[in-house]
């Protein structure tokens, strides 16, 4: 897809707001503009449907029953609600806690909020592929551990997870399982019965939906979960998180949600087909191309390289038509190697290179052609003559 004559590769940092979501949500913009906590009078028993029939269509699409859908501003907000009100419903049983290295920042930060309190945390690593052990969980499960969270599918390297065998490994001990599926859901098929997750985060706006919404799927039954809720206020959703519910975010993810489960089974193969193009495209003319992650255990929109004798973010600065991400963060004095891909032994220079390439809904066959042939002349001219040619380091 162009925007503004620049073609948008960058769906795993945000996607587009669909067409269909932006008219499911205008109503509640305007003449139906009440609150849900209103219950005497028509503005906000029509804005309690809108938040009721969101509910459902969210939890339609993870397989859960409405009622354990529990609304926030977003993933990063649920990923809090979910490690530290397990944490801290559950401190008397133990303060034991296992997460994997390459989370995301939200669950990693809680964690470290946790150890300041005296919560003990295992940071498990990952193979070179990215992917975690089941076994690796079993062993580092313990009596006092109260929560294992596990990222389903990662935002930098696309890799999904074995969550059903990993929570399994982590039931055996009469642990809890917290997946952050941020990037699984809507992308890859998710159902929470099956994974036998306890806690699921997701978050509308990295699937076509508006920004500012997330829910947390919190189980109620066989165990019902309980947490201590990190917000205090109003006793809004159940009292797991206070405050006036953001209605219009809500009818735009669950509209979301119904498109996703509308278009995945033939938007899965699309996007599989059109990053395969990219991949072969690119290390046909890019000597020097290596995959980051397993490439067999990925979701289909994502792609991530790392490339011999580039700088990834000189790289990305001279595809001035194009909107990729890097895999390096840049501080005010350094540029860091992201720390997803040093956990796979991934060399600091060659992690440096890195670029994301997330693809989505409205990305053409067009749009990989044109980026797998600016980036062959870009890199080429950045390496010096006789660089773009036909690569031997792809997978």
């Amino acid at each position: 897809m162009r925007v503004d004559g620049i073609i948008y590769m960058d769906h795993h940092a945000t996607t587009p707001v669909d067409p269909a979501v932006v008219a499911a949500m205008r109503p509640y913009f305007e003449g139906r503009f009440g609150n849900p906590a209103s219950k005497t009078h028509i503005f906000g028993w029509t804005a309690e449907e809108a938040v009721e029939r969101g509910r459902a269509q969210i939890a339609a699409l993870i397989g859960c029953a409405a009622s354990e859908i529990v609304f926030t501003s977003g993933a990063t907000e649920s990923d809090n609600l979910a490690v530290k009100g397990i944490a801290h419903a559950y401190a008397e049983r133990g303060k034991h806690l296992v997460t994997a290295v390459t989370e995301h920042k939200a669950v990693l930060d809680s964690m470290h909020a946790l150890e300041a309190e005296g919560f003990e945390v295992t940071y498990l690593p990952v193979g070179r592929d990215g992917l975690l052990d089941p076994a690796d969980v079993r062993r580092a499960v313990r009596p006092d551990t109260t929560l294992v969270t596990i990222m389903a599918v990662n935002g930098e390297i696309g890799v999904i997870q074995p969550i059903k065998e990993i929570a399994a490994a982590a039931h055996e001990a009469g642990a809890f399982v917290h997946t952050d599926a941020v990037q699984a859901v809507g992308r890859t098929p998710v159902d929470v019965a099956e994974w036998g997750v306890d806690l699921l985060s997701m978050s509308a706006h990295k699937m076509y939906g508006p920004k500012g919404i997330g829910a947390l799927y919190v189980r109620k039954k066989s165990p019902r979960v309980k947490l201590v809720p990190i917000l205090s206020g109003g006793g809004q959703e159940g009292g797991y998180r206070p405050g006036t519910l953001n209605v219009p975010g809500i009818a735009g993810f669950g509209e979301a949600c119904r498109l996703a489960a509308e278009l995945l089974p033939a938007e899965g193969p699309r996007l599989l087909a059109l990053r395969e193009r990219l991949r072969r495209g690119i290390a046909g003319r890019v000597e020097g191309t290596r995959v980051n992650g397993s490439l067999e255990r990925r979701i289909p929109g994502n792609l991530n390289l790392s490339f011999e004798r580039l700088e990834g973010e000189t790289l990305l600065m001279s595809l001035e038509g194009v909107a990729l991400s890097s895999g390096s963060a840049c501080t005010s004095k350094t540029v860091e190697a992201s720390y997803v891909l040093r956990a796979l032994g991934i060399p600091e220079g060659l992690a440096q290179t890195a670029i994301r390439f997330g693809l989505g809904r409205w990305n053409t066959e067009e749009d990989v052609d044109y980026v797998i042939e600016e980036l062959a002349v870009k890199a080429g001219r950045l390496r010096g003559p006789g660089a773009a040619r036909v690569g031997v380091g792809s997978r």
